[in-house]
This record gives C-alpha cells, sequence and structure tokens, in this order.
C-alpha cells in the first residue's frame, strides 16, 4: 500500500513562494520515516531539517513540489474571500500532487477551518482513486504528513535564501516581524511598487503601499 502525505510551508508570509510538497511512501516504510525523528518542520532548526531531507528521500518512492508565487496568490486573493480563495487554490494544488504520485491514501493537512470541506475540494480534482485523510496539524500526527512539512520548508527556506542573498536581509518575511514591514516600506520609499516576489494582496502590505503613496503626493 502507497501512502502519501502533503503539506505546505509558508502560507502566511508576505514575501516568497507557497510551497507544497507531497511524499509517496511504502506503508510498510512508516516506521522508518518515524525513527528518523521527522515531526512538524517549525519544530525542527533549519540544520535538522536539511540533515533530515536526504534521509526522507531516500525512504520515498517518490515526492512532487509545487511553488504558488506570489502573483498566483494575489489573483486568487483579490478575486474573492482570501481564505476562502487561498483555501481552494491550495486544495486544488494539493489535488494535483496526489495526482501526480498516485497513493492509495493521502494524508493531508487541512487549511480549511471545515477539515471534510478541504477534503471535499481536494476529491473535485482528482483523477487518481485515492483516499483522502483531511486533518488539522496533521503533521504531528501522520509521519508522512511530517516528511512532507520538511521538504516543504527546505525549499522554501532556500527559495528565501536566494531573493535575501539578492535584495538584501527582510528578517523572516512575515508581516508580524519589523525588519519585514521596514524592508517593504524602504522598498515602496525607493521603487515606488513592490516587487514580483512580495504578496501584495496581503492588507498590511496594502496600507504600506497605500501610505507610501499619500506620502508621496504629500511631497509633491
Amino acid at each position: 500500500m502507497l501512502i502519501a502525505g502533503v503539506d505546505e510551508a509558508g502560507r502566511g508570509c508576505v514575501i516568497g513562494p507557497l510551497v507544497i510538497a507531497g511524499i509517496l511512501i511504502k506503508k510498510e516504510n512508516l516506521p522508518a520515516l518515524k525513527q528518523l525523528g521527522v515531526k512538524d518542520s517549525k519544530l525542527l532548526t533549519a540544520k535538522k531539517r536539511e540533515i533530515m531531507l536526504p534521509q526522507i528521500l531516500s525512504l520515498a518512492e517518490n515526492y512532487h513540489i509545487i511553488k504558488l508565487q506570489p502573483s498566483e496568490i494575489d489573483h486568487v486573493v483579490d478575486s474573492g474571500r482570501k481564505l476562502h480563495k487561498l483555501n481552494r487554490l491550495e486544495a486544488e494544488t494539493m489535488a494535483q500532487i496526489i495526482n501526480q504520485l498516485k497513493p492509495d491514501e493521502a494524508q493531508v493537512d487541512a487549511a480549511d477551518v471545515l477539515e471534510e470541506r478541504f477534503k471535499h475540494h481536494i476529491q473535485e480534482r482528482l483523477t487518481a482513486k485515492t483516499i483522502i485523510t483531511s486533518k488539522h496539524k496533521a503533521d504531528r500526527i501522520y509521519p508522512a504528513v511530517s516528511a512532507a512539512s520538511i521538504i516543504a520548508k527546505v525549499h522554501r527556506d532556500n527559495e528565501i535564501a536566494a531573493i535575501a542573498t539578492q535584495h538584501g536581509d527582510f528578517g523572516t518575511g512575515y508581516l508580524h516581524d519589523p525588519k519585514t514591514m521596514t524592508f517593504l516600506k524602504k522598498w515602496l520609499r525607493n521603487n515606488g511598487e513592490y516587487p514580483e516576489f512580495v504578496r501584495k494582496s496581503w492588507k498590511p502590505a496594502k496600507k504600506a503601499r497605500s501610505d507610501n503613496n499619500t506620502t508621496q503626493k504629500t511631497l509633491v
């Protein structure tokens, strides 16, 4: 029996892509995966995640990653209710990954407050005959989802590191980080508009742009 675990990294971040990863593993290899110490990627250090990644992949039959860029996220957020639209996008992307991996069962970390609704949104896009298990905090319940969480986080961290190398330190990329907000405001002052790696639809990002435009008009 083949099991897939699917999870994401970077959902709430204002900078960089939302990375969704899926891993395919034989059911009999799940104990070995658990022995590696896989868990919710946020509970592991970056160094530990990097060390574990090749060990995880050595146990996998296959894996698949999709990176949703800020422009794709902005499109769905601006076209309707933010969380509802983003949840649908995430469910549809997870379905793409499951269709690619073709597991007997897929365990997913539910992004929707309603686990069953998230499950149905995935099922709507399935071409593979797969049992879907949709749970909140699935990355703390199922080893396969924990492994997918680690894969997604390592790839997302690499994307963020590449942006920081090119454009300078912007902190965590989350809006609660003062360094991130300072970076965004400075970028707007110098350039007038956000770069392509920023999610322009996030409310604090919109407010910062509006405040910057007001300031510029006042100066003129």
